[in-house]
C-alpha cells in the first residue's frame, strides 16, 4: 500500500477514459459495520482519499497493496479527486458514518457533479443509527415511533421545533455544547426528568455511555471523548435491559498476546469477540534450519515408507513439513499408509487444514507427556515397522522421546525448525508492559513467558496474568509474577475463556459492590477513572 501526499500519483488504471469517484460511508468506528459494497469498493480503488487520523487500519485492509492514499488534510478533498478521476483513476472518497447524514455528501458531492466528474454514492451504517445501537438504546419502540436528528454542531438551534415529549431525539456534533442543548430543551418545554444519555466514542471498544436526565446531564457527561451523541426521551429506558456491547467480559480490556503473528489470529479473534483489544507481540522468531540435508532425508522416508508414525508437536512442526512438501512437489497424499500423531488441538487442526487427520491426539493433557502417556507399546505382530520421526524445534525436550524409547520405538529427532528470540518491541509496548498499560496478558507457555520478560520486561502488578497449564504458571511464578487465571485444559481457546470468566465476575463483583467499573489497567495510580 503506497501513501502519498496531495501531489503523489501511481499511474492510472486500466479502464479507458475518465475514473469515477465513490463517495463511500465507513461506519461510525468499528471496521465491522464496513458494508460489503464498501469493502469491494476499496479492493477496486486506485486511489482512497480520507482523514487517514479518523480511520481504522482495519478499513484500509481491503486496499490493494498498491493503492494510493492520500490524506484528505493534505489538500481540498473534492479537488484531489477530481484531479484523479481525470487521469482515469478509480477514486474512493472514504467519509465516516454515512455520507449522506451529519456528513459530506451535499457538498463534496455538489461539487463533483458540478465539475463534472461521475460519482456514486455507497450508503454506509450512520452514527446515528450505529452508535444507539451499540449503547442498548433503541430509538423506537411501540410508544415512540417519531426519531427527529438534529445536527448542533453550528449551534444556533431553534430548540422550540423539538419540544414535542413523543418524539426521540438525536442530536450529534454537541460534545462542547451539553449544557446548552439540555437547557435549551428544558426552556422549550421538556420536563428537567426527561432521560437522556451521551455516548462517547460509540461503536469502537472505548465506547462510554452515561444515562441521566436533561437536568443533570452536563455535569455527568463531563470529560466526555469527542465524538460523542446524544439521545433524548423516554426511549434511553431501554439501556438497563439491552446494553449488549459495553457489558461484555473484558469490555476495552487491551490484551497481550506473545504469539507469533500465524498463532496470535484465532485467538485474537476470540478475544475480540469477548470485548477485548489484543495486541499481537511475537516473542519468538521462527527460522528453518541451519543444515536442511536432515530435513530432505526425513521427507524422503515419509515416501518411501521407513517409518511407523510421524508425531507432530506443534504447529510450526506441521508447516515446516508442509514447506518441505510443496518443495518436492508433494501433498497429504504422501501420509498414505502413516500413522500421524498431534501433540494438541492447535496442531490438530492445522493438520486437518493439510489434509491430514490425525490417528492419535491425547484426551487429557495437551503436550508432550500428555502425548506419551497415551502412546502405545511397539508390537512387532501388529506394527511392521517400529520407526517414529519427530520433526520438532532446535530447543525441543526429551520427555517424549525417553517415553516412546521406553515403550520399544526407535525415535527420529529432526530438526525441522529453530526458535530464536524475536526482537524487542517497540517502546511504547515495553513502556505499556512495565508501566501497566495492558489489563492482561496471555501465557500460551513456558517459553512466551521467559521471552516476553527478556525482549520487553516484566508486566506491571496491576496486569492479570493468565496462563495455559501447570507448567507456564511455575515458571511464571518463578519469574516473580502472580498468576490469576489458569485454563482449565490447556489450549488457547480454553485460556481466552478462562480470562473471559474471569473479567465477567469481576465485573459483577463491581457491580455488587457498586463500585465504577473500572480495567485492571485503570487501578495503577494517575490512570484514568472510567465513570
Amino acid at each position: 500500500m503506497k501513501s502519498t501526499g496531495a501531489s503523489g500519483g501511481t499511474g492510472t488504471s486500466e479502464a479507458a477514459g475518465p475514473g469515477t469517484v465513490s463517495i463511500v460511508g465507513m461506519g461510525p468506528g468499528d471496521p465491522g459495520l464496513l458494508t460489503l459494497r464498501a469493502a469491494a469498493e476499496l479492493e477496486r480503488a486506485d486511489t482512497v482519499i480520507v482523514s487517514r487520523a479518523h480511520c481504522p487500519a482495519e478499513i484500509l485492509a481491503h486496499c490493494r497493496p498498491d493503492v494510493e492514499i492520500i490524506d484528505s488534510a493534505e489538500g481540498d478533498p473534492v479537488r484531489l479527486a477530481t484531479r484523479a478521476a481525470k487521469e482515469g483513476r478509480r477514486v474512493v472518497r472514504l467519509l465516516r458514518g454515512d455520507p449522506g447524514l451529519a456528513c459530506g455528501l451535499a457538498a463534496e458531492g455538489g461539487e463533483l457533479a458540478k465539475a463534472g466528474v461521475p460519482f456514486e454514492v455507497v450508503p454506509g451504517v450512520s452514527a446515528v443509527t450505529g452508535v444507539p445501537g451499540y449503547a442498548g438504546i433503541p430509538l423506537t419502540d411501540s410508544e415512540h415511533r417519531e426519531v427527529r436528528i438534529v445536527d448542533a454542531s453550528q449551534g444556533g438551534v431553534d430548540w422550540e421545533r423539538f419540544a414535542a415529549p413523543d418524539a426521540t431525539l438525536v442530536i450529534t456534533g454537541a460534545e462542547g455544547a451539553v449544557a446548552e442543548v439540555c437547557k435549551g430543551l428544558v426552556a422549550a418545554g421538556r420536563p428537567d426528568s426527561t432521560p437522556a444519555a451521551i455516548t462517547g466514542l460509540g461503536t469502537t471498544t472505548e465506547q462510554e455511555t452515561v444515562v441521566s436526565t436533561l437536568q443533570k446531564l452536563a455535569s455527568a457527561a463531563k470529560g466526555m471523548e469527542a465524538p460523542a451523541l446524544i439521545i433524548v426521551g423516554d426511549v434511553v429506558g431501554w439501556r438497563d435491559r439491552l446494553s449488549w456491547f459495553e457489558t461484555k467480559a473484558l469490555f476495552g480490556w487491551r490484551v497481550l498476546v506473545p504469539r507469533t503473528k500465524e498463532q496470535a489470529a484465532s485467538l485474537s479473534d476470540q478475544l475480540r469477540g469477548y470485548g477485548a483489544v489484543p495486541d499481537e507481540v511475537p516473542t519468538i522468531s521462527v527460522e528453518p534450519p541451519r543444515t536442511p540435508q536432515q530435513m530432505d532425508r526425513a521427507v524422503k522416508g515419509l515416501v518411501t515408507g521407513r517409518y511407523e508414525w510421524v508425531v507432530f508437536t506443534s504447529t510450526n512442526a506441521v508447516k515446516a513439513v508442509r514447506e518441505k512438501f510443496v518443495d518436492y512437489g508433494l501433498d497429504a497424499r504422501a501420509f498414505a499408509g502413516l500413522k500421524v500423531a498431534a501433540v494438541g488441538e492447535q496442531t490438530a487442526a492445522a493438520l486437518v487444514e493439510f489434509g491430514v487427520q490425525p490417528d492419535l491426539t491425547p484426551s487429557g493433557e495437551q503436550s508432550g507427556e500428555g502425548l506419551a502417556r497415551e502412546w502405545p507399546p511397539y508390537d512387532e505382530d501388529l506394527d511392521p515397522i517400529n520407526r517414529v520421526l519427530l520433526p520438532r524445534a532446535d530447543i525441543a525436550t526429551d520427555v517424549l522421546i525417553a517415553r516412546l524409547t521406553e515403550l520399544g520405538w526407535e525415535c527420529e529427532d529432526v530438526t525441522a525448525y529453530r526458535t530464536v528470540r524475536a526482537a524487542p518491541p517497540p517502546a511504547p509496548i515495553r513502556e505499556a508492559i512495565k508501566g501497566g498499560g495492558f489489563d492482561a496478558v496471555l501465557f500460551t507457555s513456558s517459553s512466551t513467558v521467559k521471552n516476553l520478560i527478556g525482549i520487553a520486561g516484566k508486566p506491571h502488578n496491576v496486569t492479570v496474568i493468565a496462563v495455559i497449564g501447570p507448567q507456564t504458571a511455575k515458571t511464571a511464578q518463578e519469574y516473580g509474577l502472580r498468576v490469576d487465571v489458569m485454563a482449565e485444559k490447556p489450549s488457547v481457546s480454553a485460556l481466552a475463556e478462562a480470562l473471559a470468566e474471569y473479567g465477567a465476575n469481576r465485573r459483577a463483583a463491581q457491580v455488587e459492590a457498586g463500585d465504577p467499573l473500572r480495567k485492571p489497567s485503570q487501578m495503577r495510580r494517575g490512570a484514568r477513572r472510567r465513570r
